[in-house]
């Protein structure tokens, strides 16, 4: 049996990928900026694996993922800037902090007292105290630096909203956005006050599409999606999610009426809206039948 490579041969790999002479002329070629795109991808496709249940892919897939950190790590290292250790170094002491309830002495070695009980670690309130670091690491972070968002005054004070990723999907952005304002109290007292704001801003789209000023709709549909993404963030969905998972609905429905069509010897543009409901509402009845009680669950999504 070979022996396994090892996170050091992982980095030794990308070493020699960059190296301007034995090196690859692609990897050679790549920066910060190029990458990005990539990191992106593989993330998705992680989730992808994960929702598919593809346990056999995902190895491959977290090794690409993982594979983007090495990258960024090397370019750091470069630049005399950082390496792979630093990243590891920082990661760690930062989860140490942020787990005090864990790590008492804020070292890997120590462990809370024996016995203690998981109402215990909720009345230490945990998750106050992980804010409340998270809030003091943003404000070390923002130093004076410009936030990209300065206030309505001008000013770039630190913010909650402060290290939200503006390369986020709009909608996962919507939900960290809005998750973070209501975490000082900026929010509906409960999910019937978001259905209320999601029936205001459809109003003003209609209001706007009769006044046939399609620019001011298309903006109102802005605020139209911000709001129904606080109502799925209200019922603790992800907005992200739940939209990959009917975007697979609709693919799977509209491929049966496909199907089902050119059964009948028809192409879907010549077959009509009628003929075309009809096997969707029959897609529908077949996926309720065979549907179980939690067909449409997230995995690891919390549910009310």
């Amino acid at each position: 049996m070979s022996r396994r490579h090892t996170l050091d041969d992982l980095l030794s790999l990308m070493t020699v990928l960059r190296d301007p002479d034995q090196g690859c002329p692609w990897d050679l070629d790549q920066d910060w900026d190029s990458i990005v795109p990539h990191t992106l991808e593989e993330a998705y496709e992680v989730a992808d694996a994960i929702e598919r249940r593809a346990w056999d892919e995902l190895p491959g897939e977290l090794g690409d993922l993982l594979f983007q950190v090495v990258y960024y790590s090397r370019f750091g290292a470069e630049e005399g800037r950082f390496d792979f250790h630093d990243v590891v170094d920082v990661l760690t002491a930062k989860m140490l902090r942020r787990h005090p309830h864990v790590f008492p002495d804020g070292t890997l070695a120590s462990r809370r007292p024996p016995g203690v009980t998981a109402e215990e670690i909720e009345r230490l309130q945990v998750h106050s105290r992980w804010e409340a670091l998270k809030a003091e690491e943003r404000a070390a972070r923002a130093g004076g630096k410009d936030t990209g968002a300065a206030s309505l005054g001008g000013s770039a004070a630190a913010s909650v909203l402060d290290d939200v990723p503006r390369t986020l999907p709009a909608l996962s952005r919507a939900a960290k956005l809005s998750k973070r304002a209501a975490r000082i109290g900026f929010d509906w007292p409960d999910a019937r006050g978001v259905i209320a704001k999601i029936r205001e801003e459809l109003d003003e789209v209609e209001e706007a599409l009769a006044a046939d000023d399609r620019e001011h709709a298309a903006e109102e549909v802005g605020d139209l999606l911000f709001a129904v993404t606080n109502l799925a963030r209200t019922l603790k969905a992800d907005p992200e999610q739940r939209l990959r998972a009917t975007n697979a609905k609709f693919e799977r429905r509209f491929r049966h009426v496909e199907a089902a069509l050119a059964a009948e010897g028809f192409a879907p543009a010549e077959a009509g809206l009628d003929a075309m409901e009809r096997h969707w509402q029959a897609a529908k009845q077949t996926e309720a039948r065979h549907m179980e009680p939690n067909d449409n669950a997230i995995p690891g999504e919390s549910r009310p």
